[in-house]
């Protein structure tokens, strides 16, 4: 078979499955075509089978391509053989009393692979076009409308849903958001549901994550430039082992995910509220982890028996905190935690291992985010003592409530108290909070704890008569200072922007509400006012647009279309401008 043609007949089929699983997915069937969906899968997925078996003898001089090729047939094959077996051991029985269907399982096994598709045809993408910022900015835009298409599928909601409606909630998934215009709980079904929290975790970790674990586990070849693009994505220093941090990032994820929905499940006290305690568990355990914020319960965590449930508001707050903190923070903490650890029990005649010191970076970020924490839980408990603290009995009640308030703000989005009900003061001190959000290399957004932190240091720096930042025995560059102010200017500049636009737009609307709308959307938090449901179909463009800034980060941009100017090797003479 010549390759064109088979290249040709194998993506045909990819596309075919894609259409055949929206439609299986999306529409609901007659009962009069359903004895047809398991021979239909059955054929694709043999033929899968055969176009990469002949695929494998086609590149036989490519190791990494092959090695691919194998796994993509064991899935198919590993699929195919359970999908039958429990056919035949489960089709005398009825529909109602099977364990599991054949139909879930091809739907698994094939979303699998055309997953391992979908990376490796982005990373072609990077070999044949590579502008790192616009790439990135693409695959958010592409990601957020091909999720808007599919949340507009007749079996994603209980009553329908508009184009503007659909794109929004898909846009508040990808950007890890959580400002919602429908009830999550209510208006999707779990189908739905299930979309919103895949576009969730694609999108706290980002599309190249998943390409480089891919490249990674199968060894597969990567140029330089990508090395160096996913070096500033994850924030690393070391590009020799930039794709194998990404591996461990998605590893990583994963795996705390799985322990959080297991720590979630066994800490839920009233099952009355919870439909499906499985999928409650594994939906807020990536929501968490992500920072998204959303909840398939109405009213999030101020359910009556959710708001003093504490143990399970501590297991969330531990996911806030570690998807949070960011990936650079835990690998840098985790390797010098072992090192040393391994230290201890190394006989004096044997080398120890040299144990580096943690990072200046890290060392930032875990004071500022402790001291942001610290800070917010005794604000909070003071300040809202006398209101929404007050339905709180125990002293325990009391500090878990307050330490909720004071790290769901970090871009988090749940929320155990009724933020209408919160006073003034304290709804201005979360959109402090917010407006700082996250850490940097992490799933949560705002302007970062370590830009806040430089900027923090350089005006007592200015203040004090000095030209340079010193800390530990270390001078920050005068890019990062640069770099942390122009961040600050462009997040206050695109927020004012979106407040007067919605201004404009909703001339009734509270001025304070809408602010608050505007940081909860740029910093991705998703904590709101109830204000996002009420809004005209313009200013719910305009808050896409910030969750998609907040998101991507403006600067980015910037850089990907402005910083390809040639470097210039003078220098002009300096002059000093007024300044106050």
């Amino acid at each position: 078979m010549k390759l064109k043609t088979l290249q040709t007949l194998y993506r045909f089929t990819d596309i075919l499955i894609l259409f055949f699983l929206i439609f299986d997915f999306g529409f609901s069937i007659r009962e009069d075509y359903k004895p047809f969906r398991m021979p239909v899968y059955t054929v694709i997925t043999g033929l899968l089978i055969f176009f990469n078996v002949v695929k494998h003898s086609q590149y036989s001089h490519t190791k990494a391509l092959k090695k691919t090729i194998k796994f993509n047939i064991a899935i198919l094959i590993t699929t195919i053989i359970a999908a039958l077996t429990v056919y035949y051991l489960n089709h005398d029985l009825p529909a109602v009393e099977r364990p599991l269907r054949p139909k879930v399982i091809y739907e698994i096994g094939l979303f699998f692979y055309l997953l391992i598709r979908l990376t490796f045809f982005i990373k072609y993408l990077y070999k044949i076009y590579f502008n790192p910022a616009i790439l990135f900015v693409g695959s958010f835009g592409i990601l957020s409308l091909i999720g808007s298409l599919f949340l507009m599928l007749p079996n994603i909601t209980v009553n329908g849903i508009s184009f503007i409606d659909a794109l929004f909630t898909s846009t508040s998934a990808i950007c890890v958001t959580g400002l919602a215009v429908l009830d999550t709980g209510k208006d999707f079904t779990q189908l739905g549901q299930t979309v919103i929290l895949i576009l969730i975790q694609i999108g706290g970790l980002g599309i190249l994550t998943f390409t480089s674990f891919f490249a990674y586990f199968f060894k597969e070849s990567s140029s330089f430039r990508e090395g160096m693009y996913l070096k500033d994505y994850t924030s690393t220093e070391n590009l020799q082992d930039v794709f194998k941090i990404g591996a461990q990032i998605v590893a990583f994820t994963l795996s705390i995910e799985c322990l959080g929905a297991i720590f979630i499940y066994f800490s839920i006290d009233d099952l009355s509220v919870v439909e499906n305690k499985v999928f409650f568990s594994i939906f807020h355990s990536i929501s968490a982890f992500c920072n998204a914020g959303f909840s398939t319960s109405s009213s999030s965590f101020y359910e009556p028996s959710l708001r003093v449930d504490y143990s399970l508001q501590w297991v969330l707050m531990a996911l806030i905190i570690i998807g949070g903190i960011g990936y650079n923070f835990i690998f840098n903490s985790s390797a010098y935690i072992r090192r040393s650890f391994l230290n201890m029990f190394r006989k004096k005649d044997k080398i120890k291992t040299t144990v580096r010191v943690i990072t200046l970076n890290s060392k930032i970020t875990l004071i500022t985010t402790s001291i942001l924490l610290l800070v917010g839980f005794v604000f909070f408990y003071f300040a809202e003592a006398q209101h929404t603290l007050k339905e709180h009995t125990s002293t325990f009640g009391k500090i878990t409530a307050a330490m909720f308030s004071s790290v769901t703000p970090r871009t988090a989005g749940f929320n155990t108290v009724d933020y209408t009900q919160v006073a003034t003061p304290s709804l201005l001190f979360v959109i402090l909070l917010m407006w700082i959000g996250a850490s940097p290399g992490s799933t949560g957004g705002g302007i970062k704890t370590s830009t806040f932190a430089i900027a923090t240091l350089n005006i007592f720096a200015t203040a004090k008569g000095r030209k340079r930042i010193e800390l530990n025995t270390r001078e920050i560059s005068s890019s990062t200072v640069n770099r942390a102010f122009a961040i600050i200017c462009i997040s206050l500049i695109t927020i004012g922007i979106s407040i007067l636009l919605l201004l404009f737009f909703e001339p009734k609307k509270d001025l304070l509400a809408i602010a608050f709308e505007c940081f909860s959307a740029y910093s991705t938090v998703g904590l709101s006012l109830n204000l996002t449901p009420t809004l005209s179909d313009p200013s719910k463009y305009v808050l896409i647009a910030v969750m998609f800034v907040g998101r991507i980060g403006l600067l980015n941009l910037l850089f990907g279309m402005l910083g390809q100017v040639e470097q210039k090797f003078y220098q002009y003479p300096q002059e000093n401008i007024l300044i106050n």
